[in-house]
């Protein structure tokens, strides 16, 4: 419960500066921020994968896998108010449809189209229901990953930041990839 306000803090302090000073702090930053903290979260659960793979047994590693799913969960929550705070500026369905072609909105759709089943399934009894298929599943969220990034660099007016977090994104898949490559190795 702790774990779940501390992820919730950021998305309070969004609304507020929103809330009470809408003219210096706009929809430019509430968009921005609400974006940055899913993707901000988004790499968070992704190096949870790497981290327990380097250090299998320690405290931090197991405290981890015990929240990915929560870091997860809170990443949608910030894309899906992202995406709230994007549908409440354009006011209407035909705006929306209007600019659905963009290819930055494309990709920012088909990301949150990528995690919907992903943070309903996010559970418990989904994992039970599911078994195997749930890993399956869950594996949407590395072309999900990527979809947010480019999301993310076409969109920005710098996208210097952007490749930076998509860099490091990168760097996280790679350690991944190989602690797992090389677990697979020492097996064998």
């Amino acid at each position: 419960m702790l774990f779940w306000l501390v992820l919730a803090l950021p998305g309070a302090w969004i609304a507020g500066r929103w809330a009470f000073t809408p003219d210096d702090y706009g929809y430019g930053h509430a968009i921005g921020d609400s974006g940055d903290w899913a993707a901000w979260l988004l790499m968070a659960t992704l190096a949870v994968t790497p981290l327990r793979l380097a250090f299998r047994k320690t405290a931090i590693a197991i405290w981890l896998m015990r929240h990915r799913r929560d870091l997860g969960v809170a990443s949608f929550a910030y894309a899906a108010g992202h995406t709230g705070v994007y549908a409440w500026k354009k006011a209407s369905l035909g705006a929306i449809l209007a600019e659905a072609g963009e290819l930055y909105l494309l990709a920012g759709w088909a990301a949150l189209a990528l995690f919907i089943p992903l943070a309903v399934t996010s559970n418990d009894a989904s994992m039970r229901m599911l078994k195997r298929s749930w890993k399956t599943l869950h594996r949407l969220v590395y072309p999900a990953a990527i979809l947010v990034f480019l999301h993310w660099i076409w969109s920005a007016f710098d996208p210097t930041t952007a490749w930076i977090h998509a860099g490091i994104l990168a760097a996280i898949e790679a350690v991944r990839v190989g602690l797992q490559f090389g677990r697979k190795n020492v097996r064998a």
